[in-house]
């Protein structure tokens, strides 16, 4: 039982995990903190949080556990201002997408606090966004991977699992550098490959004609496009050494499989199509849909695509 949690960002993450502790009877009193306070007075309307931290001594002043919603290029930020204001009681968890950056970031900031900071990615979300979309809900039956430090305590680590547990999902381990080689290959490249061919058609002459007639495969492709600029920019730059990777060995894949449809090779191009790919959609496509709606690429580059006909 919490008696004290902290959310810091209360958009679909940090106010879904509130609301999912909440409901379970899991916390006392959760207090909000963010850079702008309209979220910040919609959350404690809704009630998502029970008040607004005026600063993050008042935030931090007998916290149990502090959860850090935001994007992964304020970690760093966010992080060093909160360093000094940490007492030993207070436990500090993320939500981000990539680990070993934020992990960096942690270790720069808390210095010798860095075994009160157990880093996690909850693998969910939903196509809307913001405090007004949160579900006390959503982690239900999700996955939740953290990557626990050689520093973190048996006790920290549970009293942060047990949160997650609290709200309905499944812990699993990994550690930093595995995760993020895990998702660049499952997560981080679908999305990215989504937003290059939404891209792609949108500068397009017949742009038009083409969103027009796609149905409702392509429209998973417009969805995933469609999502949080700033977010997925970080995602990406973080995570960009283990996503090369994968987008090389993607290239290369392309490229084979053009080599065979160049040349209408019916038996060579049969691996692409075997029912082994299906059999390993059917597998993991229930957890994957799950992990895209939280890790959707958007416009990464530029947030044009944000306007090009989200059918």
């Amino acid at each position: 039982m919490l008696k004290k949690l902290v959310v810091c960002g209360v958009g679909l993450i940090g106010a879904s995990f509130a609301l999912g502790l909440k409901v379970a009877g899991a916390v006392d009193e959760v207090v909000g903190v963010g850079r702008t306070p309209a979220p910040l007075l919609e959350a404690r309307r809704l009630g998502v949080i029970d008040r607004v931290a005026s600063d993050w001594v008042d935030a931090l002043h007998n916290a149990d556990l502090v959860l850090l919603a935001i994007p992964v290029g304020q970690m760093a930020t966010v992080l060093k201002a909160m360093a000094p204001h940490l007492s030993l009681a207070t436990m500090v968890t993320d939500g981000g997408s990539t680990k070993s950056d934020v992990v960096a970031a942690a270790r720069a900031a808390l210095g010798e606090k860095i075994a009160q900071f157990v880093p996690g990615h909850p693998i969910a979300g939903a196509e809307k966004s913001g405090v007004a979309a949160a579900q006390a809900d959503l982690y239900v039956g999700k996955r939740v991977v953290l990557t626990p430090l050689t520093e973190n305590s048996a006790v920290g680590i549970g009293l942060v699992q047990s949160a997650w547990e609290a709200c309905g999902a499944k812990v699993s381990r990994l550690a930093p550098e595995e995760h993020d080689r895990v998702f660049a290959a499952v997560s981080h490249l679908p999305h990215l490959l989504a937003f290059a061919l939404v891209h792609d058609f949108a500068q397009r002459p017949n742009s038009d004609q083409l969103f027009g007639f796609a149905a409702g495969g392509f429209r998973d492709f417009t969805r995933i496009a469609s999502s949080h600029p700033e977010m997925w920019r970080d995602i990406c730059i973080a995570n960009r050494h283990a996503l090369l990777l994968e987008l090389d060995a993607y290239m290369v894949e392309l490229m084979c499989t053009r080599v065979l449809l160049a040349g209408a090779m019916r038996r060579a191009s049969k691996p692409c199509f075997r029912p082994r790919a299906r059999d390993a959609k059917r597998g993991s496509i229930h957890c994957c849909r799950q992990a895209s709606s939280r890790t959707i690429i958007s416009s990464v580059m530029t947030s044009g695509v944000r306007n090009a006909h989200p059918v």
